[in-house]
Order: structure tokens, then sequence, then C-alpha cells
């Protein structure tokens, strides 16, 4: 296939999205790759445990249609590793169709205040947030470039990266999601001529395992009550936005930055 970038360029009917992050059974990547699969996507679920996407992918196959043709595999992956990565590409690139879109979720908190951020803390919170989304954008990048059909880059930064910090995570994570931001214009930039459009959502409190555990009624009562919605974000609901922002309808959106917390941060 051809780029026409004059156009809005269709993606082909076997396509893959990688969707990082995609161990933790309440995380929001496996969200991601159920509803991408269920709108006909062949689906790579990523994490740096591989056990659990293998044993996941098993299950989402499970689910679709036999005559489908779509095809689901877990792959584990230390984004921010690149022998890891060169890796788990080799693989991808033997078992699945073209790639068209990349979902990076995988990242780390660090619930650190500024005085207690070691070195080795600093590191390895870049190195997973920023390094491994960086990684994993060249690999798919350079594969969409090759395809020649364009594709769709959805990064996430975090809330976090606009007030400098939160109930748990910190001034290391804030700097950290505040890189992915810039990191995903400058994609957005560069890729473009290339009908690839790169996209970063921010999320505000989600109702996952990410933020020091399973959120009780209290924790939720107390993240809610700045929130013009009164709540704490689902899952799904992130999905749901990330599931436009790799479709062929958002092909003229790029460089966006959404907040995707109720309403807490308003621009």
């Amino acid at each position: 296939m051809t780029l026409e970038i004059n156009r809005i360029q269709p993606f082909p009917d076997e396509r893959t999205a990688i969707v990082t992050g995609a161990g933790a059974e309440r995380g929001i990547g496996r969200r991601v790759a159920r509803k991408l699969a269920s709108e006909g996507w062949s689906v790579v679920a990523a994490d740096i445990d591989g056990a659990a996407t293998e044993a996941f992918a098993a299950e989402l196959t499970a689910e679709l249609p036999a005559e489908s043709g779509q095809k689901v595999i877990g792959v584990g992956v230390d984004i921010s590793d690149q022998a890891a990565v060169d890796a788990a590409f080799a693989r991808i690139d033997a078992e699945m169709p073209p790639i068209a879109a990349l979902v990076n979720l995988a990242g780390i908190p660090s619930p650190h205040s500024i005085f207690e951020i070691t070195s080795d803390i600093w590191d390895k919170v870049m190195n997973v947030n920023g390094k491994g989304t960086l990684l994993m954008i060249q690999a798919a990048a350079t594969r969409m470039i090759d395809g020649g059909f364009g594709g769709r880059i959805v990064n996430t930064a975090s809330i976090t990266a606009l007030d400098g910090g939160g109930t748990f995570s910190k001034t290391g994570y804030a700097a950290a999601k505040a890189a992915v931001q810039g990191l995903t214009r400058g994609a957005a930039r560069e890729l473009g001529q290339y009908g690839i459009t790169a996209n970063v959502i921010l999320p505000g409190p989600i109702d996952t395992d990410i933020m020091g555990g399973t959120l009780t009624d209290d924790r939720k009562a107390g993240m809610s009550a700045n929130i013009p919605l009164q709540r704490v974000g689902q899952p799904e609901e992130v999905a749901g936005l990330i599931n436009f922002l790799v479709s062929e309808d958002s092909s003229f959106v790029s460089g966006t930055s959404i907040n995707v917390d109720g309403g807490k941060h308003m621009h």
C-alpha cells in the first residue's frame, strides 16, 4: 500500500495494535486490548510480566469468533531495554499482521518526595516512563513507515505532569510524565510526514491498582473532592478514548494532550 499524504489513509483490514502495560489484571491495558480486539484489531499484549500477558492473550483469543482471523499474542518485554524491545518486535514481525497502532500504557509510579529521590530511583522512573516510551515509538514507527499506510501512536502521561504530584505519585513521576508530553509532540511533528499521528492522554484518578493498591471508598471520595463529575474514572472510559485515537476517524488529530480526569483540569 502506498501512502497518499493528501487524503485520509485507510488501514488494511488485517492490522496490529501493540498495547504495553497489559499485564495487570485491573489495569487500563487489558481494557484497551479487549476494546481494540472488539473493533477488529489483532493485538499484541505486552508487559514486563510475560506470563501474565500470555495467559491474557489466550483468554482474549478464546473470546474472539474463530472466523475473525484476528491474532492475539502476549509478549514479555522490558520496554526500557533495547535488546528486549528488539527481540519483542522480531517476534511481532514474524507472527502478526502489519503494525498500525502503538498504545504506550506501561509505566511505573513513584511515591517519593523530592528529598527522597535517589539517583537509582530517578533513573528507573525515567527509564521506564520516558526511555521505554521512546524505544517503543522508534521500533513501531519504523515499521509503520515501511508499511506505507501511516499509523497511530498514543502515549500516556498523567495529570500529575500538570500539578506536580498527587496523593500517591510525586515529583519524579510528574517529571517523567511531563517528558512524555514533550516526546509526543516531537513524534507528532517528525512523523506526520509519514501519515503517523501521535497523541498523549493524561489520566486523572482511575480505578486501578497503580496508585498503591485497590482504591477504597474513602480514598475514592478523597480523590473525587475536586472533580466536577464527583467520582474517579474507570479503565473502560480511558479505553474508549484510546479506541478513537487509534481509529481512522482520528486521522487529523495529532500532537494533542487530552485530559481524562472528569474535568479536574480545564484548559
